[in-house]
């Protein structure tokens, strides 16, 4: 059995139900247990003697997991820095670089990207039926919110796979000149917009607009223009129905964030100077992974509310408390200091040169997908961080289609030995 296989089971069950989201508990969702099958069958085919042809590649990530370990064992609560010890290295080191292993032909990547097309299209089914039928996640007293099997506690998980699915089903269906895969990654555009999420929203632009560069620059010079006036229309306003207007509302907060905020904005504001505030009394090696929410009151100001209104019809209304910086590069400075900040941009941006860099015999699937996800990634991060549940896993399987065009090689075949 190829090991591709285990790695798209390890995809699909992040679409199990999971009602977590706060990393700083023990739980362990089906897809982690996924991914953990996918590091050990690794592991033994290594302890065995295959082997992978790393060079160089190996440095970034061995920088990162020392950073996670400085952190972990200066912080304050050591128990709650090894809880998150586990799930930044699960992340960013040990299942990318395990994964990157397992994938090693052609076939392979097809497995892994078929898996992560079919996850998005059943994801984004249901997504469009919540919207529908109103059965979705709460958003200005409708349940219109598209959240797919993820739950209302996971608003950004959808908007995860789906922005990621749009990229790789787009890469795809341009490499294989399939009509239906580009007809498929536009159509996955629509329970993307329904998910509300604007750091999504804006991060799938950039990636597509990167990715069309890749391909082809005029068709992305026109594409984007098109693009533009469907969003000026769109933000002049809806349709009769409610929920329409809300996502006119929701697309027209983004340009007046800065002016006008909502909520929403000024906690994310609010959470952001609580990071740098954070970072400024602890410099080198930040206050330990996940101990966040233990600083969080004490540096926030009064602009920041308790938590956000999130709820559905089956379970009703609750507050979902606000535990990170939202905004993945502080929350690296605030709690892994300037020196994890230094080892963790020394991983992206060892990851955006893999992505960019042209290697002679690529896969075209790769040199498309691989800087779509790169952007896709570094924007979001602006936006949002390391969530809990299956949002991780989904990151780090998508991190070998990077890794594997310059970080992490397979062992080239050996040529035969003639007489």
């Amino acid at each position: 059995m190829r090991a591709s296989c285990l790695v798209a089971v390890t995809v699909l069950l992040a679409c199990v139900p999971s009602r977590t989201q706060d990393v700083t508990t023990s739980h362990v969702s089906p897809a982690d247990l996924g991914a953990a099958l996918v590091v050990a069958v690794v592991a033994t085919r290594l302890l065995s003697g295959v082997r992978g042809q790393t060079r160089w590649g190996w440095l970034p990530f061995g920088l990162a997991l020392l950073s996670f370990a400085l952190a972990t064992v200066t912080a304050a609560d050591v128990s709650t820095s090894v809880l998150g010890f586990i799930r930044y290295a699960e992340v960013f080191v040990i299942v990318p670089v395990a994964v990157a292993l397992a994938v090693r032909d052609r076939l392979d990547f097809l497995v892994v990207a078929g898996s992560f097309i079919a996850a998005a299209a059943v994801e984004g089914g249901i997504g469009v039926h919540q919207y529908l039928t109103r059965t979705g996640a709460s958003y200005a007293g409708q349940y219109v919110r598209a959240v797919g099997t993820f739950g209302a506690e996971q608003v950004m998980a959808l908007a995860s796979l789906l922005g990621y699915g749009v990229i790789v089903t787009l890469a795809l269906g341009i490499a294989l000149r399939r009509r239906s895969l580009i007809v498929l990654a536009v159509a996955l555009l629509i329970p993307l917009g329904l998910t509300l999420s604007r750091g999504a929203w804006i991060a799938t632009a950039f990636a597509l607009l990167v990715l069309l560069i890749a391909a082809n620059w005029k068709v992305a010079a026109g594409l984007t223009a098109a693009a533009a006036l469907a969003v000026a229309v769109l933000s002049m306003g809806g349709t009769g129905d409610p929920a329409t207007g809300t996502f006119s509302q929701r697309l027209t907060s983004i340009t007046s964030s800065g002016s006008a905020p909502d909520q929403s904005v000024e906690d994310r504001y609010a959470l952001w100077h609580t990071a740098t505030a954070i970072w400024a009394d602890h410099p080198i090696l930040g206050v330990g992974l996940k101990d966040f929410p233990g600083y969080r009151d004490t540096y926030a100001s009064v602009a920041l509310s308790a938590g956000s209104d999130v709820g559905e019809r089956s379970t009703g209304m609750g507050r979902e408390p606000l535990l990170s910086a939202h905004n993945q590069y502080l929350q690296v400075l605030s709690e892994q200091g300037t020196v994890g900040l230094l080892a963790f941009g020394g991983l992206i941006g060892a990851l955006a040169c893999s992505a960019v860099r042209r290697r002679s015999g690529t896969d075209r699937f790769l040199d498309l997908a691989a800087p779509g996800i790169v952007a896709w990634t570094l924007v979001d991060f602006l936006y949002g961080d390391l969530g809990g549940g299956p949002s991780g896993v989904l990151l780090a399987v998508l991190l070998v289609l990077v890794a594997r065009r310059g970080l992490i090689l397979p062992e080239p075949a050996k040529a035969p030995v003639t007489p």
